[in-house]
């Protein structure tokens, strides 16, 4: 595979596991009941993780070619690839179209 595969599959391996923690930093910097030092800190914990664990560094990447445009999201597949693979029958439930 590619290593902007790899990278994406690391991504979304962090935010899943920052998931959690981010929420709750996130939740508490918003919170307007709060003292405005404690809504600082969480702020300051929330812009210490990681870039790469938040959820907008995700990319959609083809599993396959690893491109990262015409991706459609259910099989994870550049249009390219999803041509070829319905073509042969790879992919259940999908038939070319006839009218």
């Amino acid at each position: 595979m590619r290593s902007n595969v790899f990278r994406d599959i690391n991504a979304r391996r962090a935010v899943v596991y920052s998931e959690l923690e981010r929420t709750v930093w996130r939740y508490v910097s918003r919170n307007t009941a709060l003292e405005p030092q404690i809504r600082m800190q969480a702020q300051m914990a929330l812009n210490k993780t990681p870039r790469e664990a938040a959820p907008s560094a995700i990319k959609n990447r083809c599993i396959i070619t690893g491109r990262g445009r015409g991706i459609f999201n259910k099989w994870r597949m550049c249009r390219f690839q999803f041509r070829l693979h319905a073509l042969n029958g790879d992919l259940a439930g999908v038939d070319k179209a006839s009218w």
